[in-house]
């Protein structure tokens, strides 16, 4: 309800002149901490005192449990991108969250230095590669990740972890002699254990990279397109149609098994047909057709539409279950050309022979399929059909299986041309064996470095039988926590699917596996005892002695006494270890707890990682026996998994697209500072704090210009405490002596610490960010800071109601700046530096400001240890409940306000006065509270008066004032009455509170003030 008179034009303020001459007396805020600074200066010049100095600091003065995050190793190549930065900042968070709370934190950031992608880009340096020697091209290839590591790690000290980045001894490369020593030990002890064998056998190989991959070296891609390939293979069993005559009165003839296959390039390789004994099968023939054809009965109707005919017309001679078919014999499907050969092959049974899809009979290649090794154990060592060698090229046992009419495809590879030439082959040569070829899109895997396809094909590699392993480990791994939860399924997943791992590479540039062969009886040596003298050996001349002396420097003198070795050359291996069992091994550089805690507290990598480095470390973990010596399950205690970053659209970043987010440019600025500014680490590092890393997450202008803006109010938010913690004569005043407001801040500041420390425990940055903003804007922007501003500005700095102010102001900054730091470490490092000069005895010292000094003086804020609030002292239920009783009165008086100012009866709030009308006799608790603060109501609203009145109707003297706005509000249950009107007195010229008698200078507070500012400088 608005009641009003005319507008009238306000006169009674006093002189602009005398407003002027009274604000030097007011007590605003002053500090040296800037509104805005350029992160390219401030950040860099707080880099080492809170990175690289103060890791050294804790490390060898902080005397807390010891915190241990293990880093999972980025690949040496090439710059960093989105994805590593976001990894980073979560680590940086971790450790800065327990350093503050007093825990000496071990943290190695790390390299992953081995692997094709480094070796070939070395090769690409150099005008002909094929003349580098393998001790050159290592040569090179070491200089190769050298070189990025050292870019890599300028791009992460932009961020702001928290590391000894120069220190060898505080960061690992896998290329580091020590680090390959420690390796090569755990693959001893894996050795010892009898876990490692070497094998011809089947294993996923890229052409590509000319090495064979192990799982989590594949990625896979939906869209694969292949030509499969329906081919026939001819029975000898004449007894499937003997006797029987179908409707066309046709008896016997030719039968013929209908096979369906997606990689007809292993038809050379096929050693047995399978079917499924619980299947049944049909003999079926075509109208006026001599031969008849054999396939699963739930097939027919695919049979039918590749042989051209509708399923109606194809005649059923007869049916037989799957188990009637083991046995019989067949020619093998070349069998029909000059010099092929022509030895009889068998169906067998196997499970994995399914009818919903294919023919429900299935080509078995022992050589390049996993299933196929598996269902034909007779098909080993010699035995084994493999026409595939390196580089996936047809070789020349090819014509020895299919004589000379495929003397042409030896030297094609078996993705391209090779494959093609076999369908010919086929077609041109053999009648009656191809059916049909037809583009099949399906997934498939690819070579993750190379993007390139990989098939299976058998090569003799080393291995590492997981059969007993992955049992302890998926043990192990239940007393593993995981975030998310859900993530454990993932890691339990691929750790049972694997039997074994082929851990052998043929390429130049990684750890060598240190195997010798005895040349004149062509035995292959690898035993704990060999590797004992060769690790001795190379721990007097590092790995690449390996690739350079000659092979007898590395046979054990006992063999050498053996008669059976007496004689004849050596050769060594030339293979070298998978990378993942590099980074695999990385858990061995982390002595075992005295605490009883796992070697590392804590693992935080993407989620891609469960198939990769989480796995690999676990395993060889398990696998070498450190697990039962150290008696723990898993080498970590958490893994902590995170999305992808996409780009702002939510789309998978790539160079293709020019969609990539570059965050060097977020940090430092773009070319065009207006496009893209400088937002600095502590905005990046925000971001990251914000989203929900859990899940895939998108960044870009909009985004980072959000956390910018989020940053720039924290930043504000900390000036203004800083602005007013300085005065000398405002002593702190004890909890029993602040007032409801303040004690309510309190309690929140309480709450806004409690929930920030249970966030960051649980891992939980976004809740931490959220409980800040809330607190920042509602509690002290929206609020406290708003109401505040009268004392600390105008009241006398020995008054209760300003020193009230200040304690407040202190402690919300000391909690606020805490609660920042693991985030934006930069921010409250700059914050706590200012503060401890605002707070800092007066010297004749003159002080600078300048970044430099910002960076050389003082102590780091993390070298204080987080004292949290005490909950006994600070948490205040009764404050938060009576404050939030006056704020919703404070709501609806805003309310009004803001009406009188739309209707343009006043500028400000200080022009007005509030009446609260409550019955004196009535109101229960709410008019108890009211009339106990009815001193604080003022202050509250931001009025210049407000008071309490009884037995009044909430319109009563409306024709006394020019304009009166009213308005009920029930508070827990009772009515209150609002009455707003216009302020009686005139404005005072220093606080500008219409609080002044008309004939006096200034309010009667403010003449107090002047008078004690004049007697204390005197």
């Amino acid at each position: 309800m608005a009641l009003f008179r005319p507008k009238l034009i306000w006169a009674r303020s006093a002189s602009t002149e005398a407003n002027k001459a009274f604000s030097k007396t007011l007590l605003l805020p002053r500090t040296s901490f800037p509104q805005w600074t350029d992160p390219n200066k401030t950040e860099k010049a707080l880099r080492d005192k809170t990175c690289d100095a103060l890791y050294r600091w804790q490390r060898e003065n902080v005397k807390g449990d010891k915190f241990v995050l293990h880093d999972g190793p980025p690949y040496a190549n090439g710059d960093l991108h989105m994805g590593h930065a976001l990894n980073k900042i979560i680590k940086d968070i971790i450790n800065r969250y327990q350093l503050s709370m007093g825990r000496n934190v071990h943290y190695v950031p790390g390299w992953d230095c081995h692997g094709l992608p480094i070796e070939n880009k070395a090769l690409q340096s150099v005008e002909d590669p094929s003349s580098l020697s393998i001790p050159d091209l290592r040569s090179l290839a070491q200089q190769t990740a050298q070189t990025a590591v050292s870019s890599q790690k300028s791009q992460f000290c932009t961020l702001g972890i928290l590391a000894d980045w120069d220190s060898q001894q505080d960061t690992y490369r896998t290329l580091d002699f020590s680090y390959e020593l420690r390796q090569l030990r755990v693959f001893r002890s894996m050795l010892s254990q009898g876990l490692i064998n070497r094998a011809f056998r089947p294993v996923h190989y890229s052409p590509s990279s000319k090495s064979a991959l192990a799982e989590a070296e594949l990625v896979y891609k939906d869209d694969h397109v292949s030509h499969a390939a329906f081919v026939a293979f001819r029975m000898n069993a004449p007894e499937l149609v003997a006797g029987l005559t179908d409707v066309e009165g046709t008896e016997g003839g030719e039968v013929r098994a209908l096979v369906w296959t997606t990689t007809p390039w292993t038809l050379s390789a096929n050693m047995a047909l399978a079917v499924n004994s619980d299947m049944e099968y049909a003999l079926i023939r075509a109208p006026q057709a001599d031969t008849a054809y054999l396939v699963a009965t739930a097939r027919i109707p695919e049979a039918a539409r590749v042989l051209g005919f509708s399923t109606d017309t194809l005649h059923t001679l007869r049916t037989l279950p799957g188990s009637a078919l083991v046995g019989l014999k067949y020619s093998p499907l070349f069998s029909g050309l000059e010099g092929a050969d022509k030895t009889e092959k068998s169906i067998i049974e196997a499970d994995f022979v399914g009818d919903d899809s294919g023919t429900g009979i299935v080509h078995l290649a022992p050589a390049h399929g996993h299933e196929d090794y598996k269902a034909l154990p007779t098909a080993r060592g010699d035995s084994l059909i493999c026409h595939v060698g390196a580089g996936g090229l047809y070789t020349s046992k090819l014509t020895s299986t299919l004589g000379p009419s495929a003397q042409h495809l030896v030297g094609q590879p078996v993705l391209g041309a090779g494959a093609r030439g076999m369908v010919d082959l086929l077609r041109e040569g053999v009648k009656g064996a191809l059916i049909k070829v037809e583009r099949y899109r399906h997934r498939y895997f690819y070579d993750w470095k190379t993007g390139e396809p990989v098939i299976v094909s058998a090569t003799s590699q080393w291995f590492a039988n997981l059969d007993g392993v992955k049992e302890r480990a998926l043990e192990a791994i239940k007393d593993v926590k995981f975030l998310p939860e859900q993530s454990r399924r993932r890691l339990e997943a691929f750790v049972s699917g694997r039997d074994e791992w082929c851990i052998s590479r043929q390429r130049a540039w990684g750890v060598p596996i240190p195997a010798l062969t005895h040349v004149p009886s062509g035995e292959v040596i690898l035993t704990p005892e060999s590797m004992d003298h060769i690790i001795s050996v190379l721990e007097e001349h590092g790995t690449s002695h390996w690739f350079t002396a000659p092979a007898s420097t590395f046979v054990p003198p006992t063999l050498l006494s053996d008669p059976k070795y007496a004689e004849g050359s050596w050769i060594k291996s030339t293979d070298t270890l998978d990378v993942w069992f590099d980074s695999g091994s990385s858990w061995a550089m982390l002595p075992a707890r005295e605490d009883g805690k796992p070697r590392a507290d804590v693992c935080v990598e993407g989620s891609d990682q469960h198939r990769g480095w989480f796995q690999s470390q676990l395993l060889t973990y398990v696998g070498s026996g450190a697990a039962k010596e150290d008696g723990k399950g898993a080498p970590y205690g958490a893994l902590l998994t995170h999305g992808m970053v996409l780009d702002e659209k939510g789309v998978k970043m790539s160079k293709s697209k020019g969609n990539v987010v570059d965050f060097g440019k977020i940090v430092a600025g773009g070319a065009d500072r207006r496009k893209d500014p400088a937002y600095g680490a502590d905005a990046l590092r925000l971001w990251a704090a914000t989203v929900e890393y859990g899940r895939d997450m998108a960044i870009g202008r909009t985004a980072m210009k959000q956390a910018g803006e989020a940053l720039r109010k924290v930043r504000n938010t900390l000036r203004f405490a800083l602005g007013n913690i300085g005065s000398a004569d405002s002593k702190e005043v004890s909890k029993e002596e602040l007032g409801l407001a303040e004690r309510y801040v309190m309690h929140r500041t309480w709450e806004l610490e409690r929930t920030a420390l249970e966030g960051y425990e649980a891992y939980n940055f976004a809740k931490v960010v959220n409980a800040l903003t809330t607190y920042t804007t509602t509690t002290l922007s929206a609020l406290y800071f708003d109401i505040t501003k009268d004392a600390l500005y105008a009241s006398a700095p020995t008054s209760l109601e300003r020193r009230r102010a200040v304690t407040v102001c202190r402690a919300v900054l000391k909690t606020l700046t805490r609660v920042c730091a693991p985030v934006t470490p930069f921010l409250a490092e700059e914050a706590y530096w200012h503060a401890q000069r605002a707070l800092a005895p007066p010297t004749s010292q003159p002080h600078s400001d300048s970044d430099e000094e910002l960076g050389t003086t003082g102590k780091s804020l993390f070298e204080e240890t987080w004292t949290p609030l005490s909950e006994q002292e600070w948490k205040d239920e009764s404050a938060a409940r009576e404050m939030g009783a006056l704020l919703k009165v404070r709501g609806s008086v805003l309310g009004l306000l803001e009406r009188a100012r739309r209707d343009k009866y006043m500028n400000g709030s200080l022009e007005a006065e509030v009446d609260v009308v409550i019955p004196a006799k009535e109101g229960g608790k709410v008019g108890e509270l009211l009339r106990r603060e009815e001193h604080t109501l003022k202050t509250l609203f931001i009025v210049s008066d407000a008071n309490v009145v009884g037995e009044c109707a909430i319109d009563a003297d409306k024709e006394a004032y020019d304009w009166l706005y009213t308005e009920n509000v029930e508070v827990d249950g009772v009515n209150v009455g609002l009455r707003l009107r216009p302020a009686r007195r005139d404005k005072c010229p220093r606080c500008w509170t219409y609080t002044r008698e008309k004939e006096e200078r200034l309010c009667e507070r403010c003449e107090g003030v002047l008078g004690e500012l004049e007697a204390h400088s005197q």
